[in-house]
């Protein structure tokens, strides 16, 4: 069984993925990087290049890969879950998927802090990547990471080293 964190850009599931992997004595593997890695691009340049379509081919081949590995700590991009095919995957396996839940204006400001999110990441919709386009994402993602989810946790005032605790206290 791998334990695969989930939630939207910004929660966290690469800064705590990798500290949980350190604990735990595992990989981390962050899907996002195994893409980038694939297709010799950034996420943001896959998407002006060939479109959101091409990406989530891109995603669910490497869903695939990653969902066979076990013992790893493995971190989903924040739309990975909105496809069928992606869910089964990771469901089937015995995964333990666990949702790093957050408020918007802390996703908003973590986003904001993180130099490297407007150069590599694309915005998700005509909104401009601010609160707006973070609150619509999270009512269409939310149901969807919460259906699959085996646990939750709200990481909004949490420091990466408190959610390791609480996750490790949740498996």
């Amino acid at each position: 069984m791998s334990i695969v964190l989930i939630g939207y850009r910004g929660s966290g599931k690469t800064t705590v993925g990798k500290r949980l992997a350190s604990r735990l004595w595992q990989e981390f593997i962050d899907i996002d990087d195994l893409i980038v890695k694939q297709a010799g691009k950034t996420i943001k340049e896959i998407f002006e290049d060939h479109g959101e379509p091409y990406f989530r081919e891109l995603e669910s081949l490497v869903v695939a890969q990653v969902s066979k590995m076990e013992e790893h700590v493995i971190g989903l991009g924040g739309g990975t879950l909105m496809r069928e095919d992606n869910r089964h995957a990771l469901k089937e396996k015995g995964h333990k998927i666990i949702y790093l839940r957050c408020e918007p204006e802390e996703l908003l400001r973590r986003v904001q802090a993180d130099p490297q999110t407007y150069a590599t990441r694309p915005n998700l919709t005509n909104l401009g990547g601010g609160i707006e386009e973070i609150k619509k994402m999270l009512e269409e993602r939310e149901p969807v990471y919460r259906q699959v989810a085996d646990a939750e946790l709200d990481v909004t005032r949490l420091s990466p080293e408190e959610a390791v605790v609480y996750i490790t206290r949740l498996l």
